[in-house]
């Protein structure tokens, strides 16, 4: 779709344009006047950066594109930098755990980074991304971040707010969505 297209169908809800695929071949930087012109036409912006090509993509996402939120982002520990600049800027990681072993960006689960993005302050929220083609959930995920990389229950909790905090949705919406998860009573745990 064009942005033309885009912005004629802001009715269906599209409110945001990100790229997706292979950024090792198609570099953020290529795409820096469609993110620009998007901008300017009041849409959000997130880029998949950092999971095939280096910390170098994810600088290009932000620095570049001005990406809001960055999809992966898993390869953003090669550089201190950039991992400390996530964790002030509170950029979102768009973060898919699971994919990120089927796609051999990680050897294991117990290899990926989240926990220590984590618990270096960054914002990370939990993603299926190719759940057909991976077979994943998102219940799955959240399963893999305790059950196998070490977060605790309430640390999963703040995941999950995380995820909302990172949403494009109006502030309100978003304080009902987090009121209606922390008094469900399976909440508390």
């Amino acid at each position: 779709m064009t942005l033309r297209e885009i912005d004629e169908s802001r009715e269906n809800g599209i409110v945001g344009i990100g790229i997706g695929g292979g950024e090792q071949n198609f570099p953020p930087e290529l795409f820096t006047h469609a993110y620009d012109r998007a901008r300017e036409m009041g849409f959000r912006t997130t880029a998949h950066a950092g999971e095939a090509a280096g910390a170098e993509s994810v600088w290009g996402a932000i620095r570049r594109l001005k990406a809001e939120r960055i999809g992966h982002g898993v390869r953003s520990r090669e550089d201190e930098a950039l991992l400390d600049h996530l964790a002030e800027s509170r950029i979102p990681l768009e973060m898919c755990p699971y994919s990120n072993v089927c796609t051999q960006v990680v050897d294991s689960i117990e290899q990926h980074p989240i926990k220590n993005y984590f618990d270096r302050g960054i914002m990370v929220t939990v993603n299926t991304d190719d759940p057909l083609m991976f077979g994943n959930t998102l219940s799955g995920e959240y399963r893999l971040l305790h059950e196998r990389l070490g977060f605790s229950q309430d640390e999963v909790r703040q995941v999950i707010l995380n995820g909302v905090e990172a949403t494009w949705l109006p502030e309100d919406n978003k304080r009902e969505l987090v009121a209606e998860f922390t008094s469900d009573a399976a909440w508390a745990g």
